[in-house]
């Protein structure tokens, strides 16, 4: 029989030897890469490098950029790691005139805000000035215009409540372009109608309505006064259907209501 190769110990503890030292070689390594990787972090959150560079700031209009970055609460001194986007988003939405907000980090150094604005529907006239309604029905009390506001209609003889409510809810509904012909709007109940409103549009004419109806027969206002005389003022009747009654006579005239291409 052959002998079999046989390695002896004195062979082997040479190669036992090598590889416990690239074990502890290596072992040496990790433990080096991370002392220096958590040293680097030190240095890294500590150093302006992890501090906030931008701030952007979309979907504002009523809000200055610098308000909202104010109330945010965020500097270019605030560590990008510590930004609570939850926490922002809370102080954005205590103020009146915000309906939402998003807060998002966006890795190396910017933070995006974007808020989603109420839209201010109309204006209540109070004494000398005048309070911002907004689409959730709220009247900003502390936010006062001076001058008369071109942007909405102004609400006469309104408070907080249902009909406001109901006010706004009708408002929204009608076209831009509608809307923005309403100078004057006043709440003047009748004793067969508490929900009766007259209105003064800016090109002159009166509109008699009520809100169970408003914005149904409203929204058909441009293709009235495309029937009447423009240099001949007085009162659209749209109550009960649609009348025209000048103001210099006693007659009513009734006007069909239906846009042209309408069936």
């Amino acid at each position: 029989m052959e002998k079999s190769n046989v390695v002896s110990l004195e062979d082997r503890i040479p190669k036992l030897k090598q590889q416990r030292k690239k074990k502890a070689n290596r072992r040496l390594i990790f433990l080096l890469l991370l002392f220096f990787s958590l040293i680097v972090l030190v240095i890294y959150f500590q150093s302006p490098l992890s501090h906030i560079k931008q701030i952007k700031v979309s979907g504002n209009s009523i809000y200055d950029k610098e308000e909202i970055i104010q109330i945010s609460g965020v500097t270019e001194k605030t560590n990008i790691w510590k930004v609570d986007e939850e926490g922002i988003e809370g102080k954005l939405k205590e103020l009146p005139e915000i309906k939402s907000s998003t807060v998002k980090v966006q890795l190396p150094s910017t933070i995006n805000i974007q808020v989603d604005e109420l839209k201010r529907i109309a204006y209540i006239a109070k004494e000398k000035h005048y309070l911002p309604v907004m689409e959730n029905g709220s009247i900003l009390k502390d936010e006062k215009v001076a001058e008369i506001p071109v942007n909405a209609p102004i609400l006469n003889e309104f408070s907080e409540g249902d009909i406001l409510n109901m006010m706004i809810g009708e408002l929204e509904s009608l076209p831009e372009e509608v809307l923005n012909s309403i100078s004057e709007i006043h709440h003047s109940p009748k004793k067969t109608d508490s929900n009766h409103i007259t209105l003064f549009m800016n090109d002159g004419f009166e509109v008699s309505a009520t809100l169970r109806s408003f914005s149904e027969k409203m929204a058909h206002y441009p293709s009235i006064i495309s029937q009447l005389d423009p240099e001949k003022k007085g009162i659209i009747d749209l109550e009960v259907g649609s009348y025209f009654k000048a103001y210099e006579t006693e007659g009513a005239e009734e006007v069909e209501k239906e846009n042209e291409g309408e069936g």
